[in-house]
């Protein structure tokens, strides 16, 4: 079918930026419709790509190759730059074993892949665009088409990578979805109530930042300064307030504030620190310290001052210097204890006590610009982008590969970001983007790749889809999708005593698949899951970027 004449009649750039955004602004309102209450989100613009492609609605070939290189490295570079820092700090705290898990999700889809595109005499750059069709991988067809074109595979080589992505693509949101639902009704788990017991630290995912009001019964104590508390560092608990036994208000508590017996303290730190340092103090307190009246209070503050960034909070010594105490620092959504040895990055939230005075003196110190914070500065952005592309174009030898692999124009720019969003700082470039802006370069970045994958796979794909082998294409792709992540969720389950909500993240990460991750947090009502796949989303994502590849290159050759 012809593209239309109207828009074939136009000149070539202006032809793809009007095609592009038909079907991009289609395709996004499509997503938004909520179908058993699920979006489809990015991937109506697939779906609207292929009609239109299917229709006869083409662009400029370079033109479509520029607009779904380009948007995959926003993509993937946003991802990176999201993910970094709390994954760094998830992946102390519980990362081996869940990304071994993940790891057991990525090779078990690998070998289905490989096994039953050898059964069923299904080429390999098929394969490698349902596998990452199976998986809701975006990245790793972006990687399988790149590393195609490096061998020199012709057109309709391309073009059948990205129709088996296409097909198995639904089959893939579908089959982690009913997965997850059939874990839930096989172990019989009330996934609220899973929730709530992981927020409040009966699980291995998620670190709840509390307060609890201690009374100092222990004789040990009395006459000490809080700073020689011991077990304090140790624990990661932090002394927000006192208040003397015949007192009537509570005062800011610093390093040097002597303890005495009676006193009541309001300590600050993760559920199962608190109880250990509870046997150490003494017992709960019926006076709550945050309702006493006094001097003492709280403030959130932003961390925007570029003299503070990379330094540690011992090093700054806010309590010496201002009076205050640093009680909890929030970052990319996970909350932290205050140890002297965390190093404060732009953007940090840090919780700090003291006097009205003291605090306002401390808040000036670290910042807290909401302009500076909101300001999107550029030249970091793609200087990154930069990096992370050089770093995509270095060669890896895998043995018994005639050519090395790269992590392409996909995973380069992901672990380029992971690495400096962890980073924080080098010199005067700042690695941080605004969330609302993070958020819009993805979604921009998604919306091209995927309007231009469809618009190029449109034009075989309901033919494909109809016919014996389409049919059977997706069903090895709903078999590759589903099988792994149930093994992997019932071992989660059963062999690792995993909180049903970490398992749903879990799931949900190794797949890559933000829909599943929102499916996840509806069903526990709460975004317990997503703390499990921040964790091993950017491993996942690098495997199966080089899968593809893998897969690819065994094709061309």
């Amino acid at each position: 079918m012809a593209t239309p004449p109207l828009i074939a009649a136009g000149p070539p750039v202006a032809t793809a930026l009007l095609t592009v955004s038909l079907v991009a602004a289609v395709g996004i309102s499509l997503g938004s419709v909520r179908i058993a209450g699920i979006r489809l989100g990015s991937a109506g613009v697939l779906f609207v790509g292929l009609l239109a492609g299917h229709l006869g609605f083409q662009v400029d070939p370079t033109l479509r190759q520029f607009l779904q290189e380009f948007g995959l490295v926003l993509f993937v570079y946003t991802i990176g730059l999201q993910m970094g820092p709390g994954f760094f700090t998830s992946l102390r705290r519980q990362g081996l074993s869940l990304n071994g898990l993940a790891l057991g999700v990525v090779v078990l889809g690998i070998l289905l892949t490989l096994g039953l595109a050898r059964a069923f005499g299904l080429d390999l750059a098929a394969a490698a665009g349902l596998f990452a069709g199976a998986t809701t991988n975006t990245p790793a067809l972006g990687a399988a088409q790149d590393s195609l074109r490096a061998t020199g595979a012709a057109s309709d080589i391309l073009a059948q990578c990205g129709v088996g992505y296409a097909i198995a693509y639904p089959g893939g949101i579908a089959g982690i979805i009913g997965s997850l639902l059939l874990l839930r009704a096989v172990f019989r788990v009330d996934p609220e109530h899973e929730a709530r017991e992981l927020v409040h630290g009966a699980g291995t995912a998620a670190v709840r930042i509390e307060r609890r009001n201690l009374e100092v019964t222990n004789g040990n104590l009395d006459g000490l300064a809080i700073r020689d508390l011991p077990g304090m560092e140790a624990l990661g608990i932090v002394v927000s307030r006192v208040l003397a036994r015949e007192g009537e208000a509570a005062v800011p508590a610093t390093g040097d504030t002597l303890l005495h017996i009676g006193d009541t303290l309001l300590a600050v730190g993760a559920p199962d620190a608190l109880q250990r340092f509870q046997l150490i103090v003494g017992k709960p307190s019926s006076r709550d310290l945050m309702a006493s009246p006094g001097n003492a209070t709280y403030q959130r503050v932003v961390v925007t001052q570029k003299s503070v960034l990379g330094r540690t909070l011992r090093d700054l010594d806010l309590e010496h210097r201002f009076g205050v105490t640093v009680t909890r620092v929030t970052r990319a959504d996970l909350e932290l204890t205050a140890a002297p040895g965390l190093v404060l990055q732009f953007g940090d939230g840090v919780q700090i006590v003291g006097t009205r005075e003291h605090l306002d003196a401390a808040a000036r110190h670290l910042g807290n610009s909401l302009e500076a914070l909101n300001q999107t500065n550029f030249v970091p952005i793609f200087l990154g982008i930069a990096a992370g592309i050089v770093a995509g174009l270095f060669p890896i030898a895998i043995p018994g590969l005639p050519v090395s692999v790269r992590l392409g124009l996909a995973g380069g720019p992901l672990l380029l970001a992971l690495v400096l969003s962890r980073i924080g700082r080098i010199g005067r470039l700042i690695w941080y983007m605004p969330a609302n802006a993070n958020l819009a370069f993805r979604e921009l970045g998604i919306v091209f790749f995927l309007a231009c994958v469809g618009l190029k796979s449109g034009e075989s794909f309901v033919q494909t889809l109809w016919s014996p082998a389409g049919i059977r294409w997706a069903a090895i792709g709903l078999v590759v999708t589903t099988v792994p992540i149930l093994l992997v969720g019932v071992l989660s389950r059963r062999g690792f005593r995993h909180n049903f909500a970490t398992t749903c993240g879990l799931i949900a990460g190794s797949m890559t698949d933000p829909p599943a991750l929102a499916f996840a947090n509806q069903i526990t009502r709460s975004d317990a899951p997503s703390v499990a796949y921040a964790t091993v989303y950017p491993m996942t994502m690098i495997l199966r970027i080089i899968a593809a590849q893998v897969m690819a290159l065994m094709a061309g050759h």
